[in-house]
């Protein structure tokens, strides 16, 4: 039995890897020109910044057991040092707060070391890139995939892996029922609607000066900064979410800018010079983001597999991804927990 698993993020990368290891039938095909879905990161020298997740956490064992496996290693979010604090008319504060994201870990190599691993196990026959599915069609023999590119692929059942709302986009014969739809459309992509900057510096400055990197801002375009540098050495950065909304950061070369004056604001001359500014917004990925996705969340929303989700074409269609996981949704764990999940639910359809 033959499974196609749309997607491939850190979920359709550890389906498929599993799959593998169990000497499975399947195909993994990915719309992207890389895998790795949300998980993104640049390089510059010996430097890797994360674009996309950055952390995950003690209390997550899916994480910490496929780290070890893969022979990866994590390191402490830098943390040390006072707090920046800019309020709504522009003055900065030094030393107010705490840094709110020690405890948390990263990953050496940025967590894209984790997904490249991953997809390294897969054999290349069974991975394709630069595949976007366009069309799903039941048959009386399986399922067939249609891509943007002409290609077509076959299987017996599908997995999903990729946010509920962006495979509402594809074209399903026959047709999903209406429920099902509305419930796909439901589900908010986590981090769909966010944007990251990176800016990137020889020295790390702000440590040499005390400062842990962190920063809160009421005016931006930053309204929270850290540390983004490499476990040891350099280039050393600082990055921060930005929280303008996504029709009001279009322009990145003013966006840019904007950035390289905040972090001069904030951190003092220094900021000014530097060796790159990344920004990567996913609100106008169509691979993460759909219009709806463009309104603000407000909290961390519930997910897990919905009823109305659960037994599509009687079981022969999948949907996976960290949207899909119940303990820890929106989370890199999730997404891990979503993989397992699904395998659990291939097992018991093949018998």
């Amino acid at each position: 039995m033959k499974t196609l698993i749309i997607g491939g993020g850190l979920s359709g990368l550890a389906l498929a890897e599993t799959l593998q290891s169990l000497n499975q039938n399947y195909e993994l095909v990915e719309a992207r020109s890389r895998f790795g879905g949300r998980i993104k990161t640049e390089h510059l020298d010996s430097g890797y910044f994360d674009m996309g997740p950055a952390w995950f956490w003690p209390g997550q064992p899916r994480m910490a057991a496929l780290i070890d496996r893969l022979g990866l290693e994590q390191f402490d979010q830098f943390a040390s040092g006072d707090l920046m604090y800019e309020n709504e008319r522009g003055q900065v504060q030094r030393g107010r707060g705490f840094s709110s994201m020690q405890g948390s870990w990263r990953l050496k190599g940025g967590l894209a070391a984790l997904t490249t691993a991953l997809a390294d196990r897969i054999p290349d026959a069974r991975k394709r890139l630069n595949s976007v599915v366009t069309a799903l069609e039941r048959t009386e023999t399986g399922v067939t995939a249609t891509c943007q590119n002409g290609e077509v692929v076959k299987a017996d059942r599908l997995v999903l892996a990729l946010p509920p709302r962006v495979a509402t986009q594809i074209r399903f014969t026959p047709p999903l029922p209406q429920p099902a739809v509305q419930t796909m459309q439901g589900i908010a992509t986590w981090m769909a609607g966010q944007a990251k900057a990176i800016a990137v510096y020889d020295t790390p400055f702000w440590r040499n000066a005390g400062l842990s990197g962190d920063a809160q801002s009421r005016i931006g375009p930053m309204v929270e900064i850290h540390d983004a540098s490499p476990a040891t050495g350099g280039p050393y950065a600082l990055f921060g979410f930005i929280g303008i909304p996504p029709d009001a950061r279009e322009d990145q070369e003013v966006l840019r800018d904007q950035v390289q004056a905040q972090l001069t604001r904030l951190f003092g001359p220094d900021a000014a010079t530097l060796r790159q500014i990344y920004i990567k917004d996913w609100a106008s990925d169509p691979h993460t983001s759909i219009e709806a996705d463009k309104a603000p969340l407000y909290a961390h929303p519930t997910y897990g597999l919905p009823q109305a989700l659960s037994t599509l074409w009687d079981g022969q269609l999948v949907l996976s991804g960290t949207e899909m996981a119940s303990e820890f949704g929106g989370y890199l764990e999730g997404a891990l927990e979503a993989a397992e999940n699904t395998l659990q639910m291939l097992k018991a359809e093949k018998r």
